[in-house]
């Protein structure tokens, strides 16, 4: 099989052959870290690192270019960890697996971590490279930007010098983006009583399987199927018919992924055994035909399994399942300014019975408008108080308002005109970018955002388009060549 490093441009796959082999979960970078101190110093470049973690390298400008601006390249280093259930992985200490299908990189049943380590891999190459014509170039790889964007907030006054910053963090080349939504999470604890199953009861797993997940910014508003939503229908329904009762219900992983996967542990009494399974049969044809045109995998699985010890107190369940049902997800406003720019949106991300009689539920709303930001956290929040959770939301993240008079824009879409004869994309993301909270330290910040074309980001069918990742570096190469003079 065809290496990776084989691929144009070599220097850059390279570096991200080697990061993908460097546990990189967020919060927990300091493998990573490590590896980028000590590449700096073995290449005799200049580097510092902050309280949080966040690294600063510094590369001066090559011959003829010292009068020019100084640009900031900036990516993160921490990268979402979903892996498919029948793939045993520890991401704390496995290696990522990348492979050649086709015009794509995968990862073998798990997230490729491109999202952002592409961009890593690219200042790195930048660094590296001494054929390259720039001004002075500072590269900043930031920590735990998935799990709450804690390098970008908590980056030192005065880290960098430069005015000029290149976001290397986008998904889509041929398009440059210039602003995009703030964010904040709600999460919710419901507290239960164990009680003791029924005798005449019998016990099922139910899973949902096979969605595609994937970004809760960037993919909210292609129509995919939230498999807590799914399962929690199922439950609700199924609650008032036959008397369900709930024991377990666990389903997804991370505020800012699409939940693919989740199951429940539930029983029935035994007069009701038919009429529940024919139910869970008729009700998988039912979303299956819902989301054919976009859950083509879509999979509701059920066994026969032994009485769990408890079940969760009815009080409880009802207040969970109704919660659930009310909670909305995806796309609650469109912009009516940006034409196809998700406005404000909400993700029912996870679900998780916890130790200690606790059920956690985890919701992630965005916002291009901060006061609709808010709105829509209250909204969910009222959504838990009335059903008797406790409820408390994560300090928020600022989003970034689109400059289009933006001179780096102005220079970007030169140089990729005059490299590929037409003009690209100019637009905004529903997504969270560290731009914002730049922005509230280095209020002159002239900034863009863009990347090599990647899908299936936040799941494990995360991708990356071979021949973006050339055009997009040979873009960011003639971009640095084009900085004007101080």
């Amino acid at each position: 099989m065809k290496s990776i490093k084989e691929l144009p441009p070599k220097l850059l796959w390279t570096y991200f052959s080697n990061i993908c082999k460097i546990p990189r979960p967020s919060k927990k970078e300091d493998a990573i870290i490590r590896y980028l101190l000590d590449w700096a110093k073995n290449n005799n470049i200049r580097a510092k690192k902050d309280r949080s973690g966040n690294i600063l390298m510094k590369k001066p400008a090559s011959p003829g270019m010292e009068k020019r601006r100084s640009v900031l390249l900036q990516s993160h280093m921490d990268m979402v960890c979903e892996k498919n259930s029948d793939v045993e992985f520890n991401f704390e200490t496995d290696p990522i697996q990348p492979w050649i299908d086709g015009d794509w990189v995968k990862a073998k049943g798990t997230t490729l971590g491109a999202d952002n380590g592409i961009g890593m891999a690219a200042q790195m190459a930048v660094l590296k490279s001494s054929d390259l014509k720039h001004g002075p170039v500072e590269c900043l790889f930031t920590v735990d930007e998935e799990t709450g964007l804690t390098g970008a907030s908590e980056l030192e006054k005065n880290f960098f010098e430069s005015e000029i910053l290149l976001n290397l963090d986008s998904e889509d080349e041929g398009e440059l983006f210039i602003g995009c939504a703030g964010g904040i999470d709600t999460l919710a604890t419901f507290t239960y009583t164990p009680a003791d199953i029924p005798d005449d009861h019998i016990a099922y797993r139910i899973d949902i399987k096979g969605l595609k997940g994937g970004h809760s910014g960037g993919d909210i508003h292609r129509g995919l199927g939230n498999a807590n939503k799914l399962l929690n229908r199922l439950l609700w329904y199924a609650a008032g018919q036959w008397e369900l009762k709930l024991s377990l219900f666990n389903g997804g992983n991370l505020s800012n992924a699409i939940p693919r996967e989740a199951f429940a542990v539930v029983s029935v009494p035994q007069k009701y055994r038919i009429e529940f399974t024919n139910y869970l049969q008729d009700y998988a044809g039912e979303v299956k035909y819902e989301l054919a045109e976009t859950e083509s995998d879509l999979k509701i699985i059920y066994e026969e399994i032994i009485s769990p010890k408890n079940i969760i107190d009815l009080n409880t369940q009802q207040n969970l399942l109704n919660a659930l049902y009310a909670c909305p997800h995806g796309v609650y406003a469109m912009s009516l300014k940006v034409d196809n720019l998700v406005e404000t949106s909400n993700n029912l991300a996870f679900v998780r019975v916890l130790d200690r009689n606790k059920i956690l539920v985890t919701t992630s709303q965005r916002s291009s408008i901060e006061s609709s930001k808010t709105d829509i956290a209250n909204m969910v929040s009222s959504v838990f108080n009335m059903a008797g959770a406790e409820v408390v939301q994560s300090e928020p993240y600022p989003g970034w308002a689109p400059d289009p008079s933006s001179e780096i824009l102005q220079i970007a879409i030169s140089s990729y005109k005059k490299l590929y004869g037409k003009k690209p994309v100019v637009r905004a993301i529903h997504a969270g970018l560290e731009c914002g909270l730049f922005l509230e330290k280095y209020s002159d910040l002239d900034m863009i955002s863009f990347g090599p074309t990647l899908r299936g980001v936040h799941s494990p069918d995360e991708k990356i388009f071979i021949p973006s990742v050339l055009k997009w570096w040979d873009h960011l190469v003639l971009l640095l060549s084009s900085i004007p003079d101080k």
